[in-house]
């Protein structure tokens, strides 16, 4: 019985390559991007950024520039640690 079957294509490794974000997405890019999407589109940006990572409703977040999309790509304790960091080495004084 005769198979046509290659079995020399089995002494290779196959590669499957995943693609990926040209860049992986930073909490800091996040926050100011939907802080922008925010004002274009007449809210309190810091009312609803707060909203939003108290309770996680993505309906705080508008769809304007792809900015709900955008972060709930980032945990919210992720959100969190940006925001003091951000603050902390802003106000922080050097003793």
């Amino acid at each position: 019985m005769s198979s046509n079957f290659d079995n020399s294509s089995m002494d290779h490794t196959m590669k499957f390559d995943v693609k990926v974000d040209d860049k992986e997405l930073q909490p800091r890019e996040v926050v100011l991007t939907v802080y922008e999407a925010l004002k274009e589109k007449g809210y309190h940006p810091i009312n609803q950024i707060v909203g939003y990572i108290l309770s996680g409703d993505p309906a705080y977040i508008p769809r304007h520039n792809n900015a709900r999309n955008l972060i709930r790509k980032i945990e919210r304790d992720d959100l969190i640690e940006e925001l003091v960091t951000s603050y902390l080495q802003q106000h922080k004084k050097d003793k």
